[in-house]
């Protein structure tokens, strides 16, 4: 799916796999284009929920968001309204979680065909994952495993995520997450804290008979419409850029509050600062922060950026010419725990732009450093004067067009898959 993270951390990879010999038959979603390049099978997820969640996408994206969109979605929604409650109270799972039937049996059906030597589930949505351990455990397959967020969520500083979760979503991945360190061969995560408290919950991983884990940086491919070697161009607005999904934990409210010192120190910095949302709608704080402090001259929400029928460039092509054109790359890394686990793809894309970014962190020393040897603008959550005081730092280094210059120092998907292969080569 164009810009999902999800999908791009393994569409990006595929070049590299088939240059490498490897042969891929992907199960996926329906919601994404089908590749061409290989066989590329689609399945409707079979539970109410799931289908709902699919249709959704699966209109929009072949008609759009029109009439024919509502209508239709209204009348699918209120058909399976009673099936998606009763699905939620018997189990309670995420709406995704029905995707591993068509999953299993088909992927059951090409193993048994002697289609198919390995098994790669990749996720996101953890029926993936659970679709490789029934094929592992009903076949004996060799299965690899890529977990793209941390499948525990860990309350404070001090929990490691050993007590099973009372929430019925919570505990499936708890238990999905053990029987991944028990049946993959090999299986991977993101970020070091992820693999850390991965070992932790499961000390049977990276022992004999039990899986191999490690951590592997994911990296991003340079974006389409990238233009190398563009010179930076200061305007009359320092154009500040946040670009993805926005939640409480990871509020544009948070730069907003930041803006009034800022204006009243310098009172004249409201003519000049402009904060760029692309990507998503805004969130329940900065919505209020808007009707509080009336930064609605400020803070632009230009919304997705879908593929332009025009020039026929895809969202991802036109987001990275806004990046490039931006004076500085806002990561905000949000201050739930979890997110000392996690670093956003955003961040590796951010990189191929080459303009300095301002990374708000929340105790994760593995993007602290990978900020800093780049050259970068970073502060932490835990003060709002902190935050402030960045901003001000950021306003006053454009004044001058003295912004920081980044050191280019991309990650390309090309590591990450070199990591992999190199992992299956030394234990096969």
């Amino acid at each position: 799916m164009d810009g999902r993270a999800a999908s791009q951390t393994i569409t990006d990879k595929i070049p590299y796999l088939l240059k490498a010999g490897v042969e891929p038959i992907v199960l996926s979603g329906i919601t994404g284009l089908k590749d061409q390049r290989f066989p590329h099978y689609q399945y409707l997820a079979w539970g109410p929920a799931g289908f709902r969640f699919d249709f959704r996408h699966w209109v929009a994206n072949r008609y759009g968001r029109g009439v024919l969109y509502k209508v239709s979605t209204s009348i699918v929604s209120i058909a399976l309204a009673p099936f998606i409650a009763l699905e939620r109270a018997l189990l309670g799972y995420s709406s995704q979680w029905s995707w591993v039937f068509p999953a299993f049996f088909h992927g059951r059906k090409l193993i048994r065909a002697g289609k198919v030597d390995v098994v790669f589930s990749v996720g996101s949505a953890w029926s993936a994952h659970l679709a490789g351990v029934w094929l592992k455990k009903a076949t004996g397959i060799e299965l690899i495993s890529e977990v793209h967020d941390p499948m525990v969520l860990r309350k404070d500083e001090n929990d490691q995520g050993i007590a099973k979760p009372t929430n019925r979503d919570a505990a499936f991945r708890h238990y999905l997450e053990a029987q991944l360190t028990q049946h993959s061969n090999l299986v991977w995560w993101f970020t070091d804290g992820a693999l850390h408290y991965a070992g932790v919950r499961n000390p049977n991983l990276n022992t004999p008979n039990n899986a191999y884990g490690f951590m592997v940086l994911p990296g991003a491919e340079p974006p389409g419409g990238l233009s190398a070697g563009q010179q930076h161009v200061y305007t009359e607005h320092l154009n500040i850029c946040h670009f993805g999904s926005l939640a409480k934990d990871r509020s544009l409210s948070t730069i907003l509050k930041a803006l009034i010192p800022l204006f009243q120190k310098y009172p004249e910095a409201r003519q000049h600062i402009r904060i760029n949302a692309y990507g998503a709608p805004l969130d329940s704080l900065t919505l209020d922060a808007l009707k509080q402090w009336g930064f609605e001259d400020v803070l632009i929400a230009h919304g997705r950026l879908e593929k332009d029928p025009v020039t026929g460039k895809l969202g991802r092509e036109r987001v990275v010419e806004k990046m490039q054109k931006a004076d500085v790359l806002l990561l905000m890394l949000g201050h739930e725990e979890w997110c000392t686990e996690y670093i956003p793809s955003k961040f590796y894309e951010y990189l191929w732009a080459g303009r300095p970014i301002w990374g708000i962190s929340h105790r994760n020393p593995q993007l602290d450093q990978m900020l800093l040897e780049r050259g970068s603008y970073i502060c932490y959550d835990d003060s709002d004067e902190k935050v402030a005081a960045m901003l001000e730092t950021i306003w006053l280094d454009w004044r001058k067009q003295q912004l920081i210059q980044p050191i280019w120092k991309p990650i390309g998907v090309d590591q990450a898959v070199a990591t992999i292969l190199n992992a299956v080569q030394a234990h096969q």
